[in-house]
């Protein structure tokens, strides 16, 4: 079995609410974010393009840093797994710029098998293209897929991949056998 992992509310936080009130208080403005984030997250258009679409002037760095946040308790599970011989993947909504500053803040990312970053592969979930491609890439259909978002672990199962409503990792450990601390 092969444990495909989201990145963000299941090992890095979610979004920063303080950096969020920081980055704007307007309505508008979030609806805009959110309603132009696929396209940025999948690297259909560059961060210049997407904040354009938003229509307000880059935020790359608040944005970088609303998402930052790391929890690791579950870096700490991910280290026990890569070490107990388990394949581990990773599939995350993300856009460039976050990727790579990923990349060089955390080395922890090396441990995963497969990295499939959505603006790298060109596809974001719930697209089914993003699972076919981590199963095509992991060249095995026995998978496990974490995520803290249901529409996602649905769409995981759709194409075969056993899922996991990630709610905390507790009920993640007890579903791996790992309920203890290595």
């Amino acid at each position: 079995m092969i444990v495909l992992f989201d990145m963000f509310g299941v090992i890095a936080r979610d979004q920063s609410p303080e950096v969020m009130a920081e980055m704007s208080a307007d309505q508008d403005f979030w609806d805009a974010y959110w309603a132009h984030r696929p396209a940025y997250d999948r690297g259909d258009v560059t961060a210049d393009e997407y904040w354009a679409r938003v229509g307000h002037p880059p935020l790359v760095e608040q944005d970088v840093a609303s998402w930052s946040r790391v929890d690791y308790e579950m870096v700490a599970l991910l280290h026990e797994l890569h070490n107990a011989g388990q394949r581990i993947a990773l599939l995350s909504n993300i856009p460039e710029d976050h990727a790579r500053n990923f990349e060089r803040a955390h080395a922890w990312l090396d441990l995963f098998e497969v990295r499939a970053f959505s603006c790298r592969i060109g596809h974001a979930k719930p697209d089914r293209a993003a699972f076919e491609w981590c199963r095509d890439r992991l060249d095995d259909d026995d998978i496990l897929f974490v995520d803290d978002r249901l529409e996602n672990v649905q769409a995981a199962q759709l194409v075969g991949m056993r899922g996991h409503h990630f709610t905390g990792i507790d009920g993640l450990r007890a579903l791996l056998g790992a309920d203890r601390p290595v």
